[in-house]
């Protein structure tokens, strides 16, 4: 099923289900994503602090209008940038009452995260910009708070109700889900999206491992959980729903890994197979399986990187490739007519065929240079990009093409240039 998203770089990050009491000890808070608020008798155990800010101070109101306990415990549900940034205004909301500072628990590999994200502050600064273009995130590690507790399979919360906090390796290898056994209430975090397909193989992301987030969806079925808090979506309510989601998702995932398999066992590309595979309406025609912000594409990509080397195209031509500026260079001392160029282009953009347009107008578009044929050349690829932005289903993809256009528009060709004064 492929359906157009109309999500926007302001809401595709926003739980479904806002601010709702589940129980009189269960509370799920509007953050990046749904966040989670326990009860017990040793204060409030919280999954996910926010983004910090307004949004994280909206948290905080909405907790003490509920509960004017101490908060015992913030899990983090994974590692990703945006989830816990408001750690440090939850640690200044306990000291302003008085009460003890939280534990900062963690699945183990999530310090390792956070060393890489210091690390390599700049390209995750980059890859932001690119993929959440709108937004204004704060430098990417500025507002990042080490866990102070970390467990590698499972922790069990010594309180009343019990809490289980479980290792869910699916879109990072530091995901946590937090089980309710008594309520039969499993917080699923970043291994079940709940609103699109599985998020493997995002363009600008490390690889997710397709069969791990697999496994880690048939582990989470044997709960046997009889509500399902999605990380985006809406709550599941019901045993048979809740492992329908699960396991559908998992055969669902199983089955692109065969088929990938299959078709790399005949020496086919990852494009080749991309366009080769058809996909099985029982298992992908779900509400659920929408490519709203993962996608079936990246998917293949994602297990095609998992059993290949970055030659992924097998094209000659890009194993030792010229710089960019003089292969574009040498592409446009054999082009004799730029104009056919360019009006090919737009013809088969005007076409409906914008994928095709912009194989053709980067034989211009690429080249250094500022003269008139190549500036046209980057205002019409920017033009297509912004059509095919609206063609797409993904999120991701959208954005993607949507920020290529705003950096053609500036008059740059590539994200290592320095942006205009």
């Amino acid at each position: 099923m492929h359906e157009n998203s109309t999500a926007t770089d302001k809401n595709v990050l926003s739980g479904a289900e806002g601010l709702r009491e589940l129980n009189d000890h269960v509370l799920i808070l509007p953050a990046q994503g749904n966040a989670l608020a326990v009860r017990t008798d040793i204060g409030l155990v919280l999954v996910d602090s926010g983004p910090g800010r307004g949004a994280t101070a909206r948290m905080i109101k909405a907790l003490r209008d509920w509960c004017d306990d101490p908060v015992h415990a913030i899990c983090y549900s994974h590692g990703h940038v945006g989830y816990n940034d408001g750690v440090a205004d939850w640690m200044a909301h306990a000291a302003e009452r008085g009460d003890p500072k939280p534990r900062l628990i963690a699945q183990e590999n999530a310090v390792r995260r956070y060393n890489r994200y210091r690390e390599t502050a700049g390209l995750q600064g980059t890859l932001n910009s690119m993929q959440f273009p709108q937004l204004k995130l704060a430098p990417a590690g500025e507002k990042l708070v080490n866990p102070n507790v970390t467990f590698r399979e499972r922790m069990v919360l010594a309180c009343s109700p019990p809490i289980e906090l479980i290792a869910a390796p699916s879109e990072t290898d530091d995901v946590m889900s937090l089980w309710l056994p008594e309520d039969g209430i499993l917080y699923a975090g970043a291994a079940f999206p709940g609103t699109t397909i599985a998020n493997v193989g995002t363009p600008l992301r490390s690889l997710r491992l397709t069969i791990r987030w697999a496994e880690t969806l048939e582990m989470l079925a044997g709960l046997n959980a009889t509500t399902l808090i999605q990380e985006f979506g809406r709550i599941v309510e019901g045993e048979e729903k809740v492992r329908h989601r699960l396991l559908t998702t998992a055969k669902a995932l199983r089955w692109m890994r065969r088929e990938v398999v299959e078709r790399m066992n005949r020496g086919m590309t990852d494009v080749e197979i991309m366009h080769d595979i058809d996909y099985p309406d029982e298992l992908f025609d779900h509400g659920f399986m929408r490519e709203r912000y993962g996608a079936r594409d990246y998917i293949v990509r994602d297990i095609y990187r998992e059993e290949n080397g970055w030659w992924t195209d097998r094209n000659a031509t890009n194993l030792h490739p010229a710089h960019p500026d003089e292969a574009a260079a040498a592409v446009l001392s054999a082009i004799t007519d730029r104009k056919a160029v360019l009006d090919r282009a737009r013809a088969l953009a005007d076409e409906g065929k914008s994928q095709q347009a912009l194989h053709v107008v980067d034989l211009l578009a690429l080249a250094p240079g500022d003269e008139p044929e190549l500036v046209e050349a980057r205002h019409l690829k920017a033009e297509i990009c912004r059509k095919r932005a609206e063609e797409i289903a993904p999120y991701v993809s959208k954005a993607l093409y949507s920020s290529t256009a705003t950096l053609l528009e500036s008059g740059r060709r590539r994200w290592s240039e320095p942006a205009p004064d």
